[in-house]
């Protein structure tokens, strides 16, 4: 399997922040084995390996475990990757979560242990929610830290007069820099629960959380940039954008068989089912999982009626493609359209 990578966009931020907290620039590139060059475009790909490595040689320079965590409510996203333009010009809540799902791979193309989206907005009779599906081991907990933290920062900076995040529980132990939890996110966090989730004010998940009106000219500027970039590393990286981007031109046709995909990317079909295993995947959910995207991105458009979608995802029926919807959605069609309009 190929080498997981990230932009570069993360590091170049990061870098800039520990030197300024005391920690020597040469040396960081040094110990993740990372060039100036690597870091001058924020789409550049670097290993996510090289990553971890210049957060180790920080913390160890500065003696501070809560330098990412700093960094992280310190920084802006839109300025690190287009996911956070991306995010920015999201029409809601809802819309951003799936911006950030399906352009995650942007970010960090390691692959999720799950095998699903990693977010999801969860409403509860307890309240609504932000949850993160990734469980990562006890050793690991900065990855869930700072991926509340950057929910949280990202909202404190864009809407300071609006209340966001209420409490917080996470899966991990209390780290070395707990005493600091108080003062960066300001809300009661509770350490070994059962789950990673953010618990959000209610306003986010109703018409008036509406972002800002006006930009849908610029998210379609940021998504068709990302869309190439996406394109161009899942085809270059996994088995499963090999698969996507064969698939997607025949998506209309409906039934699209497994040995026919293969044949087009030059492998036996054994080959290809065990390079999707390895993914965690089966061909059948990356199908599916494909149509639901595409559906989501016609409908949200709101170019194409509900009938016409169901055809350009393949389906014979109208009311087969209602059905995947709701299994995808936990909504009609007609009730998503009305909820995001």
């Amino acid at each position: 399997m190929s080498t997981p990578t990230m932009a570069a966009g993360f590091a170049a931020s990061f870098a800039d922040f520990a030197v300024d907290a005391g920690a020597d620039r040469e040396s960081l590139l040094q110990a993740s084995n990372v060039t100036e060059t690597d870091l001058s475009n924020q789409d550049n790909r670097i290993p996510v390996a090289a990553y971890q490595a210049m957060i180790a040689a920080a913390i160890a320079q500065t003696g501070d475990t809560a330098l990412l965590l700093r960094h992280t409510f310190q920084s802006d996203l839109e300025t690190m990757s287009v996911v956070g333009q991306i995010v920015h010009t999201s029409a809601s809540l809802a819309h951003s979560i799936e911006q950030l799902n399906r352009y995650m791979r942007l970010m960090s193309d390691e692959m999720p242990r799950h095998g699903g989206e990693r977010f999801e907005l969860f409403e509860t009779p307890e309240g609504l929610w932000i949850v993160d599906h990734e469980i990562l081991p006890a050793t690991e907990y900065i990855g869930t830290e700072t991926s509340f933290a950057r929910f949280i920062s990202e909202f404190r900076t864009a809407f300071p007069q609006l209340t966001f995040g209420i409490s917080l529980e996470v899966a991990y132990a209390p780290p070395p820099h707990v005493d600091e939890y108080p003062n960066l996110f300001r809300l009661p966090v509770t350490f070994n629960a059962p789950r990673n989730a953010l618990r959000i004010d209610p306003i986010w998940n109703t018409p008036d959380s509406d972002f800002e009106p006006g930009h849908a000219y610029a998210f379609g500027i940021f998504t068709r940039h990302a869309d190439a970039l996406l394109q161009e590393l899942e085809t270059d990286t996994t088995a499963r954008g090999l698969v996507e981007t064969h698939v997607l031109p025949h998506l209309h046709e409906g039934s699209i068989s497994m040995d026919r995909v293969a044949k087009d990317v030059g492998m036996s079909r054994q080959t290809l089912y065990r390079r999707l295993k390895e993914e965690g995947l089966t061909f059948g959910e990356v199908h599916d999982a494909l149509r639901k995207r595409m559906a989501l991105d016609y409908l949200s458009a709101q170019k194409v009626s509900v009938n016409e979608t169901a055809y350009l995802l393949g389906f014979s029926e109208a009311s087969s493609f209602v059905r995947a919807f709701k299994r995808w959605t936990g909504l009609s069609p007609t009730a998503y359209l009305s909820k995001t309009a």
